[in-house]
């Protein structure tokens, strides 16, 4: 696995702007929007092309168009936050949805998974934070049962833990991601962090 930290000005700015604790809700969703087009440029950097001809007001032009189908599988609920963005960029995809939720000793356990068919596809997988990793793990292992072509995870912010665990168990997906934090507290929450990433952008803290 190899863990790609996008270092560009915005990103950083947008990064801080969303660890502020006095950050509002709606402030916090739209900042979660603008960090996801970032990442998801550099994410993407590596999607298989095609010539694609069309014509301009004035002649004909050899263009690009993306050469594979992509399906986005955001990891439910924080993921939700940068699915906007990656279908309002790369429009024309599937989606699927991973389910998942920490128990009280901060086990991840999956509640939901739909997914369309993946074999032959490239997966961009979102989760804007990775603490243990275990999430980030079970949703790969469930992907990788249906042999895409390709899989990238984009994040936000990692932790240490979370990254060692997926270079143990994923050490061939690449993970997009503005950060890699100090460590994880008591309750498994990633420091200095931002917080429960689905609360603050839903609400419900």
């Amino acid at each position: 696995m190899a863990l790609h930290l996008v270092e560009h000005p915005l990103a950083g700015k947008i990064l801080t702007d969303l660890r502020d604790e006095t950050t509002q809700t709606s402030q916090f969703r739209e900042l979660g929007k603008r960090l996801a087009y970032l990442l998801l440029m550099e994410a993407t950097r590596g999607l298989q092309t095609k010539q694609k001809k069309v014509k301009t007001p004035l002649a004909s032009f050899n263009g690009t168009d993306l050469g594979q189908s992509i399906v986005v599988v955001p990891i439910l609920r924080a993921g939700l936050a940068m699915l906007q963005p990656a279908v309002e960029m790369l429009q024309n995809v599937s989606i699927g949805y991973i389910g998942m939720e920490r128990d009280a000793a901060a086990t991840a356990r999956t509640y939901y998974c739909k997914l369309p068919n993946l074999k032959g596809k490239f997966v961009i997988l979102l989760d804007p934070i990775i603490a243990t990793g275990q999430s980030a793990e079970q949703a790969l292992e469930m992907i990788a049962k249906q042999e895409p072509d390709g899989v990238v995870m984009v994040s936000m912010v990692v932790s240490p833990d979370g990254i060692r665990r997926l270079e143990n168990s994923f050490p061939r997906i690449p993970i997009y991601a503005v950060a890699m934090d100090e460590r994880l507290d008591e309750h498994k929450f990633v420091v200095p962090g931002l917080g429960d990433f689905g609360d603050r952008a839903y609400g419900t803290k």
